[in-house]
């Protein structure tokens, strides 16, 4: 019996410690964003997002249907980087006059700024964004 409970006292810390340990990493990682895009309105309605974090990660969402995370591969990563250093955001464009305009909105470095138009700054981020959702969410 004694030498059960001396087997098992390693084996019972070093799994307290290794759970205890990884999900405040992981949440910390996973909470610094890199970029998040959300796209808004028209006629059909849209409710799109997706989020990027420093880690290499996205969270990817719809109007409808499930929340989607996945890990971009390094060629995706770098990709969307190189964009964004050409990245003005700018002042937040008014609404304009009429119906079913998209809304998009882009949050970086700690700026948010929205926009009916796109700029040439914001079109291959966006772009490359909207191709990240379309080629990662799938409803299951």
């Amino acid at each position: 019996m004694r030498i059960w409970r001396i087997a098992l006292l390693p084996a019972l810390l070093l799994s307290l410690g290794l759970s205890s340990a990884h999900p405040a990493q992981a949440a910390d990682v996973e909470t610094k964003v890199l970029v998040a895009l959300r796209k808004q309105g028209g006629f059909a309605g849209f409710d799109d997002r997706v989020t990027v974090y420093t880690n290499g990660c996205v969270r990817l969402s719809r109007r409808t249907g499930p929340t989607v995370d996945k890990c971009l591969t390094k060629k995706e990563v770098a990709a969307l980087r190189g964009h964004l250093k050409h990245l003005r955001l700018g002042r937040s464009e008014a609404q304009p006059q009429g119906a079913d305009f998209i809304k998009y909105t882009i949050s970086y470095k700690g700026h948010r700024a929205s926009r009916y138009t796109l700029t040439t700054s914001w079109s291959p981020v966006v772009r490359n964004l909207e191709q990240l959702l379309e080629r990662y969410w799938a409803p299951d």
